[in-house]
């Protein structure tokens, strides 16, 4: 695990954690490093809620989709993201939600039996462990108050500007990068592609913004 440690550090599950004591806390953790294709699940819903993950290399997707498959993506992750925790301590015998890769990646899979619980061994990381845990849950919920906050907007105009401006201000320049292709952000916003592409045209237009892909810049104010 020592190749990761760089990776693993930016991880909120591992904050404060040695290099030296890397391996021993996976090893106690039960983790296992898998490889995964591009396209290919991670998880599927409805698979049990056996293991907390953390993105390596490459990035995945989560997604739900509702009883006639129309799916909404409700994060994307990346390098050194935690996933499926939220599920594991709020109970959930099965996964309500899938977790695909986009590219090619690599994940660290956790036991999350040993996750949550002081092993025989009483390691001195276990309480750091679920500190860091509370925390990185404690973040999320926020991230999902942000995005409730998007989709309540009333027109897809109105989503796509409160989500551009929150990127703007978070990476500090009216220039940014997003974690989503067209589509992954039209799901995450819960609106149609063909209505935000329509919006993102106009914007452009007006000289509000400018954009090539997932590279935005806000030139004006975008009321």
């Amino acid at each position: 695990m020592k190749k990761y440690f760089e990776i693993l550090s930016q991880c909120p599950l591992f904050d404060g954690i040695e290099q030296e004591d890397l391996d021993t806390m996976i090893e106690c953790l039960n983790g296992k490093t898998i490889k995964v294709s591009k396209g290919t699940p991670v998880f599927l819903e409805g698979d049990s809620v056996r293991f907390v993950g953390v993105v390596l290399s490459g990035t995945a997707q989560v997604i739900r989709e509702d009883y006639y498959g129309n799916r909404s993506v409700m994060t994307v992750l990346q390098p050194g993201e935690l996933f499926a925790e939220v599920f594991s301590c709020a109970g959930f015998e099965t996964m309500p939600v899938s977790v695909i890769a986009l590219t090619d990646s690599e994940v660290l899979l956790l036991d999350c039996r040993h996750v949550f619980a002081s092993c025989s061994n009483s390691c001195h990381f276990h309480s750091l462990l679920m500190k860091n845990l509370l925390q990185e849950m404690a973040q999320k919920n926020l991230a999902l108050t942000q995005k409730i906050r998007y989709m309540s907007q009333k027109t897809t105009k109105e989503k796509l500007i409160a989500y551009l401006a929150d990127q703007a201000k978070k990476q500090g320049s009216s220039e940014f990068v997003i974690p989503y292709n067209r589509q992954s952000l039209a799901d995450y916003l819960g609106v149609e592609r063909s209505a935000m592409s329509a919006e993102i045209s106009k914007l452009k237009k007006s000289g509000q913004i400018d954009s090539r892909g997932s590279w935005f810049c806000l030139k004006t104010s975008t009321k």
